[in-house]
């Protein structure tokens, strides 16, 4: 069966889809259905004239091989629809039409059988037999009228029967399938009303139980994981503004001031320098934030070496710790310890830590490496002021800086704690601070591989 225009609604759709399966099966009922009921008719039909035949078998005598009828024939058994042959001779027949006559004269000295004349009348033939010997045929017709009355009676029934039947299937078809389909219509009608700003809207059917509440649960968790992309994006948004802001003043600080007026060329090499500075700050903090977000979208599930990465971050950083009078010392194991996430994670997450501890130590900084069970360790400490107990948590908010920060002027290295929080927690691991007015110390915690 085609099925119906896929232009049409689904309801609509799947009422004619079940009209129409169910109309082929009512329809090969009832043709089932009425060449039963014809066999079993003229099977009937065949049963009745072969019992007036051989009812009129009684009564017959044979003398001298002739056959002779009964002297006073009953004319009301049978409405008198017998005939009776000696040989092909008639010897007694009722009122029937010419070619029901001819038919039964037909079956005279044949074998005991039945026969339709033209689909009115069926005859039906049995021999007379004496001592062995054949004296001639009854043949007895019963009318085939009354049984396709019957059969026509039926079949108008059966049909009107079915078309009522398909009636109340259609109608009731259509009811179950609304009833079915309307929370499709709410959550359709729920999903063109929410904004781009409803984040948190959710169908939330509860627990899946049937097609429709899987349906649900499953657009929810489309849901999140697109609310959760659109927040990245407004969060990537937000921080390369965020970032972005100081190193762009400082770019076009230096350069209005070298285009004011002529200065000695040392001052324009230092000039230079600092928009290099600027630029190269903006450069690491754009690739920072786009591994964050690659991260955070599509895990990549490689591994790495932790030491070979800090082994990285500490030789990246030593000048500015020369600069700074510090000494800068990496601690970590002979073996290979391995994390689940790419070495360039790695850096990026430590290496904005190792930056903000060369800023506030006063003598020297340590990076050390170790494993704890299913997790590795990246402990980085100075003797600088340190973090008080209600800022450990304050200082990793975007834009938000601690006590000793405040004090200095400066923006350190851009990158900002909160970012390195997140692109460590974006691979499965974090960044903590520990409250101590001794030094600074910060423990990055990586899953181990």
């Amino acid at each position: 069966m085609r099925w119906p225009d896929r232009r049409l609604a689904v309801r609509t759709r799947l009422s004619l889809f079940v009209v129409g399966v169910l109309t082929l099966a009512l329809a090969a009922s009832i043709f089932a259905f009425d060449a039963v009921l014809s066999h079993r008719l003229y099977g009937s039909a065949t049963a009745l004239a072969q019992s007036q035949a051989r009812a009129g078998l009684t009564g017959l005598t044979v003398v001298g091989g002739a056959l002779i009828p009964p002297e006073a024939p009953d004319d009301g058994s049978a409405d008198n629809t017998v005939w009776i042959f000696a040989g092909k001779r008639l010897v007694e027949a009722p009122r029937a039409d010419a070619a029901t006559a001819r038919a039964a004269a037909s079956l005279a000295g044949g074998p005991e059988r039945a026969f339709t004349v033209a689909g009115r009348v069926r005859l039906y033939a049995v021999p007379v037999v004496r001592n062995g010997t054949r004296a001639g045929t009854v043949v007895a017709a019963v009318a085939l009228r009354p049984y396709d009355e019957s059969r026509r009676t039926a079949r108008i029934g059966s049909i009107a029967l079915a078309i009522a039947f398909l009636a109340a299937v259609a109608l009731l078809s259509r009811s179950l399938l609304a009833g079915a389909l309307r929370p499709v219509s709410k959550m359709t009608a729920d999903a063109a009303s929410w904004s781009e700003t409803d984040l948190d809207r959710r169908f939330a059917l509860g627990e899946p139980y049937d097609e429709l509440t899987t349906l649900a649960r499953t657009l929810d968790g489309l849901l999140d994981r697109l609310a959760a992309s659109t927040r990245r994006e407004r969060r990537l948004l937000a921080e390369i503004s965020h970032e972005l802001r100081t190193p762009l003043a400082r770019i076009a600080a230096e350069t209005e001031l070298a285009l004011r007026r002529d200065r000695p060329s040392t001052e324009y090499r230092e000039s230079l320098a600092a928009v290099a500075r600027s630029t190269d700050q903006m450069t690491r903090t754009i690739e920072t934030l786009m591994a964050a977000a690659r991260q955070e979208s599509t895990p990549s599930g490689r591994t790495s070496d932790a030491g070979d990465a800090l082994a990285r971050v500490v030789a990246a950083t030593r000048a500015a710790a020369e600069a700074a009078g510090l000494e800068l010392r990496l601690a970590r194991p002979a073996g290979s310890i391995r994390v689940r996430a790419d070495s360039d994670v790695v850096e990026r997450a430590v290496q904005p830590i190792v930056e903000n501890a060369i800023l506030y130590g006063k003598s020297f900084v340590a990076v050390e490496l170790s494993s704890a069970d299913s997790s590795v360790v990246i402990t980085v400490s100075d003797d600088g002021p340190g973090v008080a107990d209600d800022e450990r948590h304050r200082i990793f908010e975007p834009g938000v800086r601690g006590h000793a920060g405040e004090q200095r002027v400066g923006d350190g290295a851009g990158l900002g704690l909160a970012l390195a929080q997140r692109l460590a927690r974006s691979c499965g691991g974090d960044i903590t601070a520990r409250a101590s007015t001794t030094g600074g110390q910060f423990a990055v915690t990586l899953p181990a591989a």
